[in-house]
């Protein structure tokens, strides 16, 4: 089992609605400042991959990176 390091995004403002995540080999963690011991969800680098590949394509106004 890991212990989570959890990393703020580069793009939060200050308060509670931020998006950290904790990577390990297998899994990425994904969580918010609001509750980020209950509302964790686990994706495979590929399928995290593909979230930030679906928001690039989306025209987010901020540069989705992937730095895991």
């Amino acid at each position: 089992m890991h212990t989570h390091i959890w990393e703020k995004s580069s793009y939060c403002q200050e308060g509670d609605a931020c998006v950290h995540i904790s990577a390990v080999p297998e899994t990425i963690h994904i969580t918010e400042t609001a509750d980020p011991t209950q509302a964790v969800l686990d994706a495979s680098p590929s399928a995290f991959g593909a979230l930030l590949r679906a928001l690039r394509e989306k025209g987010s106004s901020a540069d989705v990176r992937q730095s895991y």
